[in-house]
């Protein structure tokens, strides 16, 4: 007998929870991004977690700005930024309201709206690159600033949410350190992957910026 995927959204407390537990427990879950344009559907394959101001490569390391401010709680939001001058990320907010944590979305698998996310991802080669990476990802998705907030629980409706789904099996996780993350903040293996899933991202360690003479 086969068990239909849940469609509940996530509840909050799920996202309640230490961000280590939150980050691979979403690995396998189905991210939905409605629009008017269409709905997109996408099956979370890699993630990374950041623990706020006890953790040097989190946005949050020194306080509460305007710009991490929702990092702060409540959990069950998206926190998004924009990086580089180009590109957005997309992060769901973790743990308990007032101690910052967030879990960076890296790359996932699109399992409906297709054709949307090509429309979006004109350079990808393959459909398996067309979130193979989390600017990638916030582009195939249309996720940018305006989404920064949304309330990822309130219902499928909504601009964003994520399914409560089938997660993966712990045997099937890896883990090992963050892509680009420089310093102490590096050496965290708090980058999370489903084994062996063709859209996870390849790591890639900091590359420290040449002095200028």
């Amino acid at each position: 007998m086969i068990v239909a995927p849940d469609r509940t959204p996530l509840s909050r407390d799920f996202f309640d929870r230490p961000v280590l537990e939150v980050a691979p427990d979403l690995l396998g879950r189905t991210l939905v991004r409605t629009a008017p344009e269409g709905t997109i559907e996408l099956r979370l394959t890699e993630v990374e977690a950041y623990a706020g101001e006890i953790d040097p490569g989190s946005h949050a390391f020194r306080g509460r700005t305007a710009r991490n401010a929702v990092m702060f709680g409540p959990p069950g939001h998206a926190y998004v930024y924009f990086t580089y001058g180009m590109w957005h990320c997309l992060n769901l907010v973790c743990g308990e309201e007032g101690v910052a944590g967030g879990v960076l979305l890296r790359a996932g698998e699109i399992l409906s709206g297709t054709e949307a996310a090509r429309g979006r991802r004109l350079s990808a080669r393959n459909d398996k690159e067309l979130a193979k990476g989390p600017a990638r990802l916030a582009t195939a998705l249309d996720v940018d600033r305006l989404l920064d907030g949304a309330d990822v629980c309130a219902s499928t409706e909504a601009p964003l949410s994520v399914l409560a789904g089938t997660p993966t099996p712990s045997d099937l996780v890896r883990t090992g350190p963050r892509t680009g993350v420089a310093g102490e903040g590096g050496v965290h293996p708090w980058r999370f992957w489903i084994d062996g899933d063709p859209t996870v991202s390849p790591y890639r360690a900091h590359a420290p910026r040449k002095r200028r003479t």
